[in-house]
């Protein structure tokens, strides 16, 4: 994200259109880890995230001239990430990993995640381990809107109205969306405690 003193992502786009490739490469290097976290959370594979942010900011450079700021960059930016990502998982089919221990940087200060997860005790490790593997089945039992919906709200903590304009849907629908996705996988994990 942008830092103070920085430029807007406006003037970086605007310097971009004017011919400098390198004020792209400043909005690169601001979106890449955000936008990371949430397709590797939709993937869960390293590879194909790496493959699909090329795709992303490549979409992106070449359609910057149709970018007329209806929305934030961000949220347009995210809008053709989610989309990409979208249709890759329906052409590649479902995956079999999502780490916990790679959750959105934004985790890293989440007390109750860092009580959860310290620790050396062995049986707290493979409960750990256990919580793991049934959060990744169950994750990959969900569609693919329903992944990004959950990726985007529980994971990256954007807001119902962001994913909303990211997604092209009504903040209602997002909220069902997370609702039945939740249930889901509520479900799948239910019976399972420390």
């Amino acid at each position: 994200m942008q830092q103070e003193g920085e430029p807007t992502d406006q003037e970086l786009i605007e310097k971009t259109l004017g011919g400098e490739p390198e004020a792209f490469e400043e909005l690169v290097r601001r979106y890449t880890n955000r936008l990371y976290g949430l397709i590797y959370n939709m993937t869960a594979n390293h590879e194909d995230t790496a493959d699909l942010i090329q795709e992303v900011f490549t979409k992106a450079y070449h359609s910057l001239k149709g970018f007329r700021g209806d929305s934030s960059f961000s949220t347009w930016l995210h809008t053709i990430a989610v989309n990409k990502t979208i249709n890759y998982l329906k052409w590649r089919g479902r995956r079999q990993h999502i780490s916990l221990s790679e959750l959105d940087s934004g985790a890293g200060s989440d007390s109750d995640l860092k009580s959860l997860v310290g620790g050396d005790d062995p049986s707290r490790q493979a409960y750990l381990k256990e919580l793991q593997r049934r959060l990744n089945e169950a994750m990959l039992k969900l569609s693919p809107n329903h992944r990004a919906v959950v990726a985007m709200f529980d994971i990256q903590g954007m807001p119902h109205s962001e994913i909303a304009k990211v997604l092209g849907i009504s903040e209602g629908t997002v909220r069902s969306r997370l609702f039945y996705a939740h249930r889901e996988l509520q479900t799948y994990l239910r019976g399972f405690e420390p």
